[in-house]
């Protein structure tokens, strides 16, 4: 009887440990905070509304983004596996010089999805422009309402961080805290 009581606990606690998670329940927690789970899945297609590639203007300069939806992505973090965003980028000014372009990067070099807000409103991606020093790299928020659909918002706020050099002059890749639209292509 003990032992098949241990061999009940025991496959409890591998099933447990072998958890999904939908983004929903992750997007509540903070990071360091998370439930055990091997599968964070993407269950009611919340990321399919980015898919596809979007494109808008500011300031003169042209922002195109190339979202594609992938599934089971080990975190950088943890053995977790995530149904992510993969992001692609070009940044091209008014004279027609491209200022930023990963799109031929591989999955791996390019920047991610992480998670959405509480609220579901904005989905989180990073981002780094390549210009370190001057931290030049933190979170991409990408939002979209269900009234428009083929029109996304993106805003990018940089990580907090130590400035390694005289940074006076310096604008980060994406403007600052600034609202960005793109539209569906």
């Amino acid at each position: 009887m003990k032992k098949l009581f241990l061999i009940i606990l025991s496959a409890l606690a591998i099933f447990l440990s072998a958890q999904t998670v939908s983004l929903e329940t992750m997007s509540q927690y903070s990071p360091g905070n998370y439930p055990a789970a091997e599968y964070v899945k993407d269950i009611n297609g919340l990321l399919n509304r980015y898919v596809g590639t979007w494109k808008g203007t500011y300031e003169g300069k042209v922002y195109e983004f190339n979202l594609i939806k992938k599934e089971n992505v080990i975190s950088e973090f943890s053995t977790t596996k995530w149904d992510r965003l993969i992001a692609r980028i070009k940044i091209i000014n008014s004279n027609g010089t491209v200022e930023f372009n990963n799109f031929n990067k591989p999955d791996d070099q390019v920047n991610r999805g992480y998670n959405f807000q509480k609220d579901l409103k904005f989905y989180l991606i990073t981002f780094s422009g390549g210009k370190l020093d001057c931290i030049d790299y933190g979170f991409i928020y990408a939002g979209i309402k269900s009234a428009t659909p083929n029109q996304m918002t993106i805003h990018f706020l940089p990580d907090h961080d130590i400035v390694t050099q005289d940074c006076s002059h310096f604008k980060t890749t994406i403007p600052t805290g600034k609202m960005i639209y793109l539209t569906r292509l």
